[in-house]
């Protein structure tokens, strides 16, 4: 399956000697246009890019994760110990072919089994699919 998720982590200040403590990063001060900075577009270089968000009046970080492989996701009943309740997400546990990982802070965006062929998923329709906004399963008799 192909596993898409966001994950997310508090902001890593830099501090610097024209920053006060407190002060909050944008993402004009801490990215400047990559071209600019590099030479080079991001979209070139493998690297991992977290982008700076809001999230209930405070800056944090998000980045999207796609991760290929995966057998199983699992979320846990009871938080863990890793488990931040100030951030969105949760702990998720990844099962692919060489073992057991865990996503940290992590939100499941989507889930694909790339096994599926078309003709199997014919006749199933979401309901974002549906003009009518109900998927068949949905309707009254």
């Amino acid at each position: 399956m192909l596993v898409h998720l966001r994950q997310y982590k508090h902001e890593e200040v830099q501090f610097d000697d024209n920053r006060t403590t407190g002060e909050s990063q944008t993402e004009d001060t801490v990215n400047p246009d990559a071209e600019d900075y590099f030479g080079k577009d991001m979209d070139e270089f493998d690297v991992e890019t977290w982008d700076t968000v809001e999230y209930e009046g405070d800056p944090i970080e998000r980045r999207s994760v796609t991760i290929e492989g995966v057998t199983a996701v699992s979320v846990p009943q009871e938080p863990t110990d890793e488990d931040d309740p100030d951030l969105p997400g949760r702990t998720l546990q990844l099962r692919m072919g060489g073992g057991i990982e865990f996503m940290e802070q992590a939100e499941i965006v989507e889930v694909q089994d790339m096994e599926v062929t078309e003709s199997e998923a014919e006749g199933k329709v979401s309901k974002e699919d549906d003009p009518q906004g109900k998927a068949p399963m949905d309707e009254e008799p």
